[in-house]
C-alpha cells in the first residue's frame, strides 16, 4: 500500500489527507501542535468563513498573486465542491452577505471536527505533537531527478513514505505554529521561495490623534488610498480605528493592494464618511442641521451627522471654534466641514506584522510546481498545498478556498498517480 506523509494539520493538510486516503492509499498526517487546525480556530473571528459561494471566474478575480496557476485547482475543486464536501459530512452551512459561507453554528471548531471525521472515515493516521526536522531525498540510478523518501523527525527518528506533502502554512499568526518550516523544507529540496510579507493586515497611520478614535467602527464608508502619482485602492464597506491606525474588512483588502506602493513611502488615505451623498447634497444636509439649531453652539449640532467619538476630532480638524454659534458659521466654514466629511484624511505609514496578518504573501515559487497535481517539478513525489505556496487572495473566504482546492489537487494527484515507489 502506497504511503503519503502530510506535514501540517491545517486546512490544506487535512483536505489533502482526506482526498488522498482512498483506493488503498495510506496517509500519515504529522502535526507539531497539540491539536489540529489551530489557525482555523481563529479564522473569521472564530466563525471560519470557509469559502465564497461564487463562480470560478469570480474566485480567480479575488486572487492577488499567481491567479493563472489556480485555474486547474479551482475548476477541479470549486466553491460548490467545498460546500458539498462539508455538507456531505454533516456540517450545516449558511451564506451571508458577499457570498461568504460560514458554518451555521458560527463555530470554527465544527469545521475542524468535520475535517477530522472525514480523515477518520478514510483511516488517516494523525500524530499530534510531532515536529518534522527535514525531508529525506535520494536519486535512483536510472533517474536524473531526485525523489522524496520520507521525513526526519525532531526526535531523531525517520518516517519513510512514498510521497510527502508540505502543508505547513506560512508565517501569519505564528502563535498557531505557522513559523515558516515549509519554506525551509522547500529550500533544502532545491526550491525557490519568493520573499514573504504579511497580507490582509491592519495599517498603521502617522496621526497621533487616531488613538482618540480607538474602537470606533464605521459602516458604509468609502476608502481611497493613493500615492503622489495615482490611486492605489478604492473600496466600500466597514472599517475600524485602533490605537495604531485602522483595521476591518475594507482595510485588510486595501493592505493586499498597496504593499508595493508603500515600499516607496507613506500613502494618503481618504475616507468618505457620507459616500451616498454628493458634496452638494451633504452641504444641504449640514445647512438643514444648522438651520434647525441656529442658536446652538457648533459642538452641539453634530450629533446626527457623526458618531459621538468622532465629533471632537471633526471639530478640531474643521477649525471651527466649538463654541461658535451656528448662525455665525460662514459658508466657507460649512463647505470646509463638508469637504472634511467627504475626505477625512490619514497618512498610512506601514503594514502591521505577521502576528495580525490573515495570510502570507510570497512562498514556494509556483513555477516549480505542477498546477494540476501540486507536485514538485524538481523532486519526484514531493507535493505542496495551501499558504506555503506563493498564493494569496482577498478576504471573503477566498484564501481558504485556495487551501481546499490545492489540498484536494495534491491529495488527489498522489492518489491517482498509481504505481509503487518503494526505494
Amino acid at each position: 500500500m502506497r504511503k503519503l506523509i502530510v506535514i501540517g494539520g491545517g486546512a490544506a493538510g487535512m483536505m489533502a489527507a482526506a482526498a488522498a486516503a482512498r483506493k488503498e492509499c495510506r496517509v500519515l498526517l504529522l502535526e507539531k501542535n497539540e491539536k489540529l487546525g489551530k489557525k482555523l480556530y481563529i479564522t473569521g473571528k472564530g466563525r471560519c468563513n470557509l469559502t465564497n459561494r461564487c463562480e470560478v471566474e469570480e474566485l480567480l478575480q479575488a486572487v492577488c498573486t499567481n491567479r493563472k496557476f489556480l485555474y486547474s485547482a479551482f475548476y477541479g475543486f470549486t466553491a460548490e465542491d467545498a460546500i458539498a464536501f462539508f455538507e456531505g459530512h454533516g456540517l450545516r452551512l449558511k451564506t451571508e452577505r458577499g457570498n461568504r459561507v460560514f458554518p451555521a453554528s458560527d463555530h470554527a471548531a465544527d469545521v475542524i471536527r468535520t475535517l477530522a471525521e472525514a480523515m477518520k472515515e478514510n483511516q488517516v493516521e494523525v500524530r499530534l505533537n510531532t515536529e518534522v526536522a527535514g525531508l529525506l531525498t535520494g536519486t535512483e540510478p536510472d533517474q536524473e531527478k531526485p525523489r522524496v523518501l520520507g521525513v526526519r523527525l525532531k526526535d531523531g527518528s525517520i518516517e519513510r513514505g512514498d510521497a510527502v506533502l508540505i502543508a505547513t502554512g506560512g508565517l501569519s499568526y505564528p502563535s498557531t505554529g505557522s513559523t515558516g518550516d515549509g519554506y525551509r523544507f522547500a529550500r533544502e529540496a532545491g526550491h525557490r521561495v519568493k520573499p514573504c510579507s504579511p497580507s490582509l493586515v491592519p495599517l498603521e497611520v502617522q496621526e497621533e490623534w487616531v488613538r482618540e478614535l480607538q474602537g470606533l467602527s464605521l459602516k458604509n464608508v468609502e476608502v481611497r488610498i493613493e500615492d503622489e502619482k495615482k490611486e492605489r485602492y478604492r473600496g466600500f464597506g466597514e472599517m475600524m480605528f485602533t490605537h495604531f491606525g485602522v483595521t476591518g474588512p475594507l482595510i485588510l483588502t486595501a493592505s493586499a493592494k498597496i504593499q508595493e506602493a508603500l515600499l516607496d513611502g507613506p500613502l494618503r488615505m481618504s475616507i468618505d464618511l457620507k459616500p451616498a451623498l454628493s458634496f452638494e447634497q451633504l452641504d444641504q444636509r449640514i445647512l438643514r442641521e444648522f438651520d434647525e439649531g441656529k442658536n446652538r453652539q457648533f459642538k452641539n449640532v453634530l450629533g446626527s451627522l457623526f458618531p459621538a467619538k468622532l465629533i471632537p476630532v471633526m471639530i478640531r480638524r474643521s477649525r471651527i471654534p466649538p463654541d461658535k454659534p451656528v448662525h455665525e458659521i460662514s459658508r466657507e466654514e460649512r463647505h470646509g466641514l463638508a469637504s472634511l466629511t467627504k475626505g477625512f484624511s490619514l497618512t498610512v505609514s506601514a503594514l502591521r506584522g505577521y502576528n495580525e496578518a490573515v495570510v502570507t504573501r510570497g512562498g514556494v515559487d509556483v513555477r516549480e510546481v505542477d498546477p494540476s497535481t501540486m507536485e514538485s517539478k524538481k523532486i519526484r513525489n514531493l507535493y505542496f498545498a495551501g499558504e506555503v505556496l506563493d498564493l494569496d487572495a482577498l478576504t471573503g473566504g477566498f484564501n481558504l478556498q485556495i487551501a481546499w482546492a490545492t489540498g484536494y489537487a495534491a491529495g488527489n494527484g498522489f492518489r491517482e498517480k498509481g504505481g509503487d515507489y518503494e526505494f
